[in-house]
């Protein structure tokens, strides 16, 4: 007999080698029904894979995320098999399930091109594999035999991957008559997979690589209910509406040119303000939480980022370091702000006393993002962080720490980022080349991490492999205003770049002590926390926040000293204003003002200029009456002091 152990302690016997759908028939028939997969020791497998030892097992639904990724795992070999019968001949790379559904990079055949007219042919041929309710069968297989099976198919790409395993860690996954080398996990068969929707195409390298061959990318969801597809096919409508390139256009906040270059955005003056905006909220926050703010150059010596790390693990994704043939050295366009700010710390000797020291930068960076993988703000090669790094002693940490989760809930509430949660990202255990630092010093980062979220009882889930390649983060995820998931603020733990940098300060004792190291960006960057802003609120900005918070509209021209009269006295009392004075009809003003999302509108004609008033018109609300312009800066100054007043 072996010992199950379940997620709320409870323990029950089973014979040995009993499943997970065995377990879940055990418990009850229903939730038998229900699971899609099982884990077994925090490792996620099919519910017909025996368990031959005690195990703390967890059944997983379709609404848990395991549950989603075995279930788009298993979609996308459904999609495989389909472009198999389709188009015989199509080579296959990658399909892993994503957050949201799931890809197959696909090399087509000669002469065939999909686009969209391609999608119901697809859909349908999935439909039918689901129909024969195909089993999915794992096999191990050795190299050798790998080799000559997917060689004898044609299979060129699964055998460059191939080429790179070694015997006993591959694996194969047959259903029906296609067969994929996976280590899984999966469903135990396609029977469950209900509605299905192809949704897009795309280029995509051969393994990220531009040297290498151009693929195709096609996308697809699935669900076990096609009100779930409907529903989520509903939400993707939304989505469009709300595409912050769209939003950014029409509100005239930022820009793209070829000229300047590809993921290099242009802020125009109203983005600009929005952005200024932002920064001088969190300059307001830190100054109240002792920080001093810094600025470094946009490069650095390339022997700057060889010391942090940098160089090692960013190398390839970073612009190739410019050569000075007169001083024979190199310099790079800066992927990372925190080796300027070890340099910052080491540029004078320092006591405990000096500690915390807190320095922050809006400081920015470059990455050499694959051109295929740029979009709008949210993927773009310049981008500013608001960074922070904290230097202090290891008895400092956990308090830093939970200065910092404050800041962080300070601004989600300010923006009404309600819906958020925490990630603990781990170093991987089995994968440690991947980080530089030892053993000890990563357990003490991580526990440090876990145990701030215990103190301000904020729950976390754990992933292992997500940490920064010098130290262990915590991430926070959050829920947009229909349901999409975004990684914004992060605070990071870092022993090793003081370590690299042989940065000291003077303990008590009189001795050299290393200082730990915290990194911390609440938005993220700045155009990526704003491309999630304007997606978040549709353009709709908080009154404290928006750009333009009224633009006045005369009625004709024979009112514009009118407007202008007013449009100043606004600005001068604290509100920003604007003046549409363009020959149109009032109608046209209003529509196009709409568009633009500034909350109020203020129109103004005989009666308004004969009588000192404004007629006020709130974005999406329509007339809401005349009033004297002055009480009209009053209101609008009550507005943002009610909602500013607790930040």
């Amino acid at each position: 007999m072996i010992k199950i152990t379940f997620p709320d302690n409870s323990v029950r016997e089973y014979e040995a080698g009993v499943t997970g759908l065995q377990i879940a028939e055990s418990i009850s028939p229903r939730l038998a029904q229900d699971v899609i997969a099982c884990g077994v020791n925090g490792e996620t497998t099919e519910l017909n894979r025996p368990i031959n030892e005690d195990a703390n097992v967890v059944l997983y639904k379709f609404d848990d995320e395991e549950g989603k990724h075995a279930f788009w795992h298993t979609s996308a070999h459904l999609m495989a098999e389909a472009l198999q019968e389709l188009y015989p001949g199509t080579q296959f790379g990658i399909g892993p399930a994503i957050e949201n559904g799931f890809y197959y990079d696909v090399m087509m055949p000669e002469g065939v091109k999909l686009n969209e007219t391609e999608f119901p042919k697809i859909e349908k041929k999935m439909q039918e594999l689901v129909q024969r309710k195909e089993a999915l069968v794992r096999e191990d297989i050795s190299k050798a035999d790998a080799l000559k099976f997917f060689g004898d198919r044609g299979q060129t790409y699964k055998n460059e991957l191939i080429a790179e395993l070694e015997d006993g860690h591959i694996t194969t996954y047959t259903q029906g008559n296609y067969t994929d080398l996976c280590r899984g996990p999966h469903l135990m068969s396609t029977a469950p997979i209900k509605a299905v929707k192809v949704l897009s195409v795309a280029a995509a390298y051969w393994r990220g690589d531009e040297k290498r061959p151009m693929m195709t990318r096609v996308y697809g969801i699935s669900f076990p209910k096609k009100k779930m597809l409907d529903e989520y096919l509903e939400k993707l409508e939304e989505a469009k509406k709300r595409d912050h390139r769209k939003i950014g256009k029409e509100m005239e906040l930022f820009f793209f040119s070829d000229r300047v270059g590809k993921g290099l955005p242009m802020w125009l003056p109203k983005g600009t303000a929005l952005r200024i905006r932002l920064q001088d909220f969190l300059r307001k926050i830190q100054k109240r939480y002792g920080y001093q703010e810094v600025m470094t150059p946009h490069i650095g010596g390339k022997s700057l980022y060889v010391t942090s790390g940098h160089y090692a693990h960013y190398g390839k994704d970073s612009f190739q370091p410019i050569h000075t043939p007169e001083e024979d050295e190199e310099y790079m366009l800066k992927p990372m702000n925190c080796p300027h700010h070890c340099e910052i710390y080491a540029s004078q000797p320092r006591s405990y006393k000096d500690l915390p020291l807190r320095i922050a930068e809006f400081g920015t960076v470059y990455r050499y993002e694959q051109s295929g993988e740029l979009h709008g703000l949210t993927r773009v090669r310049s981008f500013t962080q608001d960074d922070a790094h904290i230097f202090c002693t290891p008895e400092q940490v956990k308090g830093e720490f939970l200065r910092v989760m404050d800041i962080i809930g300070i601004i989600f509430k300010a923006l009404d980022f309600k819906n958020f949660e925490a990630q603990i990202s781990l170093r991987d255990p089995n994968d440690k080349e991947k980080y530089i630092g030892s053993d000890e010093v990563w357990a003490e980062a991580e526990n440090a991490i876990i145990e701030a979220c215990a103190e301000k009882g904020l729950p976390a889930r754990k992933e292992l492999g997500e940490a920064a390649f010098y130290g262990p983060k915590l991430d926070f995820m959050v829920k947009d205003a229909i349901g999409r998931r975004w990684q914004l603020g992060t605070i990071q733990v870092d022993y090793n770049l003081p370590e690299r940098f042989k940065l000291e300060y003077t303990g008590a004792d009189n001795d050299k002590h290393r200082p730990v190291m915290i990194h911390r960006a609440p938005f993220g960057s700045m155009e990526r926390f704003c491309a999630v802003l304007i997606e978040h609120t549709a353009g709709h900005f908080p009154l404290w926040l928006t750009p333009d918070q009224v633009v006045v509209l005369p009625i004709s021209e024979k009112f514009n000293d009118y407007a202008e009269k007013v449009n100043k006295y606004l600005n001068d009392n604290d509100v920003r204003s604007t003046v549409d004075d363009r020959n149109e009809k009032i109608g046209r003003k209003i529509r196009d003002n709409e568009l633009k999302r500034i909350p109020y509108m203020l129109v103004v004609g005989e009666k308004e200029a004969a009588e000192g008033t404004v007629s006020v018109r709130k974005q999406g609300q329509g007339d809401q009456g005349s009033m004297k312009f002055e009480d009209f800066a009053t209101k609008i100054n009550e507005e943002v002091r009610e909602m500013t007043e607790n930040f």
